[in-house]
């Protein structure tokens, strides 16, 4: 017993990472196990996932967050200027709105994914996760999931797009800008943009979740989480 409490005096009070993670590799039976502790990460995401992606696949999940709002490309920033100049700022509005509600509806497809990338943590890849950055397992997820999550998503997007009418909405919107006298046409690749957004977004917000249960002793809400996390207090 007094083995394991001086081992957590030196958890909590150690500056150096690399001694950190030595006692972490080193802590003795009846502390925290290498099994917990990549149990406990895999929790941390796994809540992220439910809590933070979930509310990005509701109406307005991106449009009305505005961590995440998927605003306009830089190339249609002058047509979004144009069409208004001209009395068509509802317009432009509707358009900006399917953006959103394209990654809205994409959202929905990452689970899958995300929790697929969960499962396969290490108690390696853990112990980096538990003494890394903020938004380290978020790092994580990321290279584990974001091409696997831009394939998925395109084709989904591309598809949203016509389900929720932003392609006859962009449509219109640009061949109405194309008219405009002395005006360069454009045609950018709203698919490939909106895809890079959602995914931006999916990542913002599970950051935030992680970043929650670093530093919220409240948002700790189970017994494995507490056990764990505070090895990074």
């Amino acid at each position: 017993m007094i083995r394991i409490a001086l081992t957590f005096f030196f958890v909590f009070n150690l500056s150096s990472c690399a001694e950190l993670q030595q006692v972490v590799n080193q802590l003795p039976q009846g502390g925290v196990s290498q099994t917990e502790i990549a149990a406990g990460l895999r929790q941390a995401l796994d809540f992220g996932i439910d809590k933070q992606v979930t509310k990005l696949t509701q109406t307005d999940g991106f449009y009305k967050n505005e961590l995440v709002k998927i605003l306009l490309p830089e190339e249609l920033h002058k047509v979004d200027k144009a069409l208004r100049d001209i009395g068509l700022g509802k317009l432009a509005d509707e358009g900006l709105k399917l953006l959103n509600r394209a990654a809205e509806d994409a959202v929905k497809e990452a689970t899958p994914i995300f929790v697929d990338a969960v499962k396969d943590i290490t108690f390696a890849d853990a112990k980096n996760i538990l003494l890394g950055d903020d938004d380290a397992a978020t790092q994580y997820l990321t290279s584990k999931t974001q091409n696997a999550l831009y394939d998925k998503f395109h084709p989904v997007i591309n598809n949203s797009f016509k389900k929720v009418g932003a392609d006859d909405i962009w449509t219109n919107l640009i061949n109405k800008y194309n008219t405009i006298p002395f005006t360069a046409n454009v045609n950018p690749d709203l698919t490939d943009y909106v895809t890079g957004e959602a995914l931006k977004g999916v990542y913002t917000m599970i950051a935030i979740e992680e970043k929650e249960i670093r530093h919220q002793l409240a948002s700790r809400t189970t017994d494995l989480l507490r056990k764990v996390f505070a090895l990074q207090d």
